[in-house]
């Protein structure tokens, strides 16, 4: 359980005065904390509030146009002015940072072996070491047939897996701190608990010590023992967690630790079939040898059968590597599949690219990562209006069409100008939604839209997604390994493990009579 503040321990890390500004406004304002040995310290606020920011001025890792002032000492010395190279030496051997996105924070160029391995290479270490410590990591993040994910690359991986790699590479040269953005927002329940008492039993036995920043409170509350909560910058209050979950003295915090999310619109009556899956299954060619000819298949999805309706919700909830977004992708058409997949009585997987993409606006996709599937070279203007440009409309049409989008997810129109890093993490999240919303489509597939973001942020998606389903009567094909979340917008829940359906029910009699083990597992994993 949480330790008492023990003035003997050691202080690894002392955080004075903390400020970031930029030319127009101040970012973080007066953040200051000490880091003890045997600490988890955390950090939490809703999106934009400078919890991440303050993380990467630790590590020098803000771009020149900020302004940082005060002081961050850690080894008797100020981090903020040791110059690159002396942060170098710091950087992974003695402070290390697990990212909150891990497909942007993999080198895709690399296998997992050399994304691991790479700083253990630079320290000298033969083939034969690195890969047995890579090995010994990868099991102890709790990765699946690690040996065979050696050579793969971040693509090949599910979101999950991907998170787990990220994390095993910050522990390879075992650094004195771990800052852990979102370290489990891929995770389904199960592995946030594995992979968070994995990364406390370091803390605790390696006289390692960790900041923890993270949106999920449940999460803040089992593991860390100090709380730092910050809103716009500044920090409306910290102490000892057990002190600010029973006692919150800001309504900010009475708001953050608000869980409620409200119920999923009534199932619709009597309403038309949109789509049907018969024997949906995908399979991926394993190839080997020098003629890269293919030995044996990956089956990342058996055959399944599903009907949603218009304006129905159905959530799709499974462990990492289940097949969840497998099926997403399937459906969408972005990967081949087998069966059929009937939207509007048409068999997609019959049409060919041409025939089949009229029909795309009629589905779209929100992916789980909204700044690599952004294109950082675009504005929100133009990420919007992409698919409009398609339909031959009048630029006056196009630009009121973008406005309305824009307001329908309740971002200002000014931010028509702004470019996905100029954005929060719910911001980008809410201009993909809006892209695909532009569209009118009767189907939007959601693939751990809310994963990455707060709590308030997400009650706030949700119930906007609750209100666009009953003003354009959408359907939704959830995926999400947030049971709360699928609880308070999905009328039907499909759980998946290891590529096959476990069961099918309506949301209500999942939660209240589970028919599997493994539901009951992720239903008391979720703190419900």
């Amino acid at each position: 359980m949480h330790s008492i503040q023990d003035s003997t321990k050691t202080l690894l890390l002392s955080v004075k005065h903390l400020k970031i500004e930029n030319t127009q406004q101040s970012l973080v304002q007066d953040l200051n904390f000490d880091l003890h040995v045997g600490e988890i310290l955390s950090i939490v606020g809703e999106s934009g509030s400078g919890k991440s920011i303050s993380a990467l001025a630790i590590l020098g890792l803000l771009p020149d146009s900020l302004k940082i002032t005060g002081q961050v000492e850690f080894l008797a010395q100020n981090l903020l002015s040791l110059d690159q190279r002396q942060l170098q030496t710091i950087r992974g051997q003695k402070i290390a940072m697990i990212f909150q996105e891990p497909m942007t924070a993999l080198n895709p160029l690399h296998r997992v072996e050399k994304i691991i391995g790479e700083t253990l290479y630079l320290q000298g270490w033969s083939k034969d070491k690195v890969q047995k410590r890579v090995l010994d990591l990868l099991h102890d993040v709790g990765m699946p047939d690690a040996k065979e994910n050696l050579c793969r690359y971040p693509h090949e991986l599910s979101g999950g897996q991907r998170q787990r790699v990220m994390i095993a590479a910050a522990l390879a040269l075992e650094p004195d701190i771990i800052i852990a953005d979102e370290p489990t927002t891929a995770l389904d329940v199960t592995l946030q608990a594995q992979v968070l008492n994995l990364l406390q039993l370091l803390v605790q036995n390696s006289n390692m010590a960790m900041i923890l920043i993270s949106h999920d409170l449940n999460l803040v509350k089992r593991y860390a023992n100090h709380v730092i909560v910050m809103n716009k910058g500044h920090v409306e209050e910290q102490g000892e967690v057990k002190q600010i979950f029973q006692n919150p003295q800001s309504g900010y915090t009475q708001h953050l630790l608000n869980h409620d999310f409200g119920a999923a619109n009534s199932i619709p009556e009597n309403a038309d079939l949109l789509l049907s899956l018969s024997k949906l299954a995908v399979k991926f060619p394993i190839k080997q040898g020098l003629l890269n000819r293919v030995k044996d298949y990956f089956v990342a999805l058996e055959p399944l059968d599903l009907k949603i309706n218009q304006a129905e919700s159905i959530g799709i909830v499974g462990e990492s590597g289940s097949g969840k977004t497998s099926m997403a992708l399937a459906i969408a058409r972005l990967i081949k599949s087998s069966g059929k997949i009937v939207l509007l009585n048409q068999d997609l997987n019959l049409l060919r690219e041409g025939k089949l993409r009229p029909l795309r606006s009629e589905f779209q996709m929100v992916f789980q990562d909204p700044y690599s599937s952004l294109n950082p070279r675009m504005s929100v203007e133009q990420i919007i209006g992409e698919g409009l440009a398609l339909k031959k409309l009048k630029k006056v049409e196009i630009e009121s069409l973008i406005t309305e989008a824009l307001q329908k997810v309740e971002l200002p129109v000014e931010f028509k100008g702004r470019y996905p890093h100029e954005l929060s993490g719910g911001q980008r999240q809410r201009v993909a939604l809006a892209r695909a919303l532009v569209l009118h489509p009767k189907l939007i597939i959601l693939d751990e839209p809310t994963s990455a973001l707060d709590r308030s942020t997400q009650r706030a998606i949700v119930k906007l997604l609750r209100q666009l389903q009953v003003e354009y009567q959408i359907s939704y094909l959830f995926i999400s390994h947030d049971l709360q979340v699928i609880r308070a917008l999905c009328q039907k829940v499909l759980v998946l493990r290891h590529a096959e359906v476990v069961e099918f029910q309506e949301t209500h009699a999942l939660f209240t009579s589970p028919q599997s083990e493994y539901t009951k597992t992720l239903i008391a994993a979720s703190h419900y």
